[in-house]
């Protein structure tokens, strides 16, 4: 092996969305917390807007071409993704050479997969590269059969249900969403299927999920390109492991927590009885329409639970005039994890994102699926039918789940008949995502397995 983990130099490139920075922060924490120098390159917006500070990660910038507005500052998603591409590649050889000439250089770079033209640039300066998926295996390989044309898009009318190796039978609505309804974005699909075809130039495929979460999926994938290993769950310590007690946030929010919102709703969650409050978010991009938040505060009422629902700023004006539920605490946003674990949540009423589904199966926290777009509809899927942890909410025709749907999967979960069962699963997932983090677990050991490998590459270079 060549030099020690403290000598070695990597730099991470983050996408610029909530969903996409968080997992990759914290796998640099764990590279950092075996003595490699971790840095991370963020858009010169993201940057400049939420100002990081140098920790055990060190800060660094490329530019998406829009540094004083970001994406709200393009014209739509193809001129985002284009000027990204054309900007962030120019940058990036800035970047690398700017740390080779202060006799700092980087060794490796590890890119988010929805920037496959970093891999470009790594290869242009003998870099080891490892492309990082932020979503679970089933979805990736989805995306993957798509790209080699092992499922066709529209899917065929009389074909389903889909049967694709590795995974469960799919129906049309247990795909992504723009598999689904590929003209729904078809940039947003250019975008994902474009992270596959020059996976077979990297040197590591890196997959925030957990082997035992989806084993066959892991085996599948690994077939497809260069050496796959699954490193998460990608969630701070404190929640899971607790090999380091300080970590307790993601490492950089992209939005704001008030203080005394936060010690309010701590109050508050300790004055209620165990397993008596339902937790509601849906994330920090989905959006429902105005009849659709409606038809989920009614249900909530009806339900007659306590409950917490995160209705970001932008979303407000859609909630019923004049709603103030006796029971229930609106909030604009929320530290998840710290409500998640409190003995209080009963349940998890989600949009089914993939950071969201692992942090409820960490924490052993039952679910009711209500997926939006992306990827949602099939880790919905995964959790009622595979996990087993919840129930998925049934899709009236009009696109509108009703109140009475809504009310009946808050039941099932809190009280039904398999509410026992779902909970006892629950906690299945939860130990088995804490036994890949420790010390000979499959994530520990592919983080480890990663490291020695890149030091073995540069030495032989």
């Amino acid at each position: 092996m060549g030099s020690e983990p403290k000598n070695l130099h990597v730099l991470v490139l983050t996408y610029p969305t909530q969903g996409h920075v968080n997992p990759m922060l914290q796998f640099c924490k764990s590279l950092a917390s075996k003595g490699v120098t971790t840095t991370v390159a963020v858009t010169a917006f993201i940057f400049n807007t939420f100002k990081p500070h140098d920790g055990s990660i060190h800060w660094d910038t490329i530019s998406d071409g829009f540094d004083d507005g970001g994406f709200a500052a393009a014209t739509g998603i193809e001129h985002y993704l284009e000027t990204f591409k054309a900007a962030g590649s120019r940058t990036l050889t800035e970047l690398i050479q700017r740390h080779r000439d202060s006799g700092r250089p980087i060794d490796a770079i590890v890119y988010d997969a929805l920037m496959p033209w970093a891999l470009d640039v790594a290869k242009g300066f003998g870099l080891v590269a490892a492309t990082f998926f932020t979503m679970p295996c089933s979805v990736n390989l989805i995306y993957y059969y798509v790209d080699k044309g092992l499922l066709r898009l529209p899917v065929a009318e009389g074909s389903y249900p889909v049967c694709l190796p590795s995974l469960p039978p799919l129906m049309p609505p247990d795909m992504p969403s723009f598999i689904y309804v590929p003209d729904s974005y078809p940039q947003y699909l250019y975008l994902l299927l474009n992270q596959m075809p020059n996976i077979q130039g990297a040197d590591y495929i890196l997959v925030n999920s957990v082997r035992e979460f989806e084993p066959l999926e892991t085996d599948e994938m690994s077939k497809i390109g260069p050496k796959l290993l699954t490193i998460g769950p990608t969630i701070p310590s404190f929640y899971i492991d607790k090999n380091n007690v300080n970590d307790k946030k993601y490492e950089l929010d992209l939005f704001t927590i008030e203080p005394k919102e936060a010690s309010s709703t701590r109050t508050w969650l300790k004055t209620k009885p165990k397993s008596s409050v339902i937790y509601v978010s849906f994330g920090s991009m989905a959006k429902l329409n105005t009849t659709q938040m409606a038809e989920l505060a009614a249900g909530l009422i009806e339900s007659n639970y306590y409950f917490i629902w995160v209705v970001r700023a932008s979303e407000e004006e859609k909630l019923p005039k004049g709603f103030a539920p006796e029971k229930g605490l609106i909030l604009r946003w929320s530290s998840q994890l710290e409500v998640l674990s409190s003995e209080a949540i009963g349940s998890f009423f989600t949009h089914s994102g993939w950071n969201s589904t692992l942090e409820s199966l960490c924490l052993g926290v039952p679910m009711v699926a209500m997926p939006q777009w992306t990827d949602q509809p099939t880790t919905g899927k995964y959790v009622a039918d595979v996990w087993k942890v919840g129930v998925r909410v049934k899709v009236g025709e009009d696109g509108i789940v009703r109140k009475e749907e809504i009310k009946a999967c808050i039941e099932a979960v809190m009280e039904g008949d398999r509410a026992i069962e779902f909970k006892q699963n629950a906690l299945k997932w939860k130990q088995l995502g804490l036994e890949a983090l420790q010390q000979g677990g499959s994530s520990s050991n592919h983080i480890e397995e990663f490291i020695a490998g890149v030091m073995d590459k540069i030495a032989v270079v």
